[in-house]
């Protein structure tokens, strides 16, 4: 799922979810930087993670 990811798409990190809401701000192969509520700014290697997509209603 992590290749769907766009800047601006909402998604939560499965292992943190004390690190709240997060919006992508980009995506550069599996590299995914986020800026999450609580925890700022965090690059993600998409390998290891699976980031969960949140559908905003």
């Amino acid at each position: 799922m992590n290749f769907m990811l766009e800047p601006g798409m909402l998604v939560r990190h499965p292992h943190a979810p004390e690190w709240g809401l997060g919006q992508v701000q980009s995506r550069i192969g599996d590299k995914i930087t986020v800026n999450f509520e609580h925890t700022g700014k965090q690059v993600i290697d998409g390998r290891n993670i699976e980031l969960q997509l949140v559908i905003a209603n």
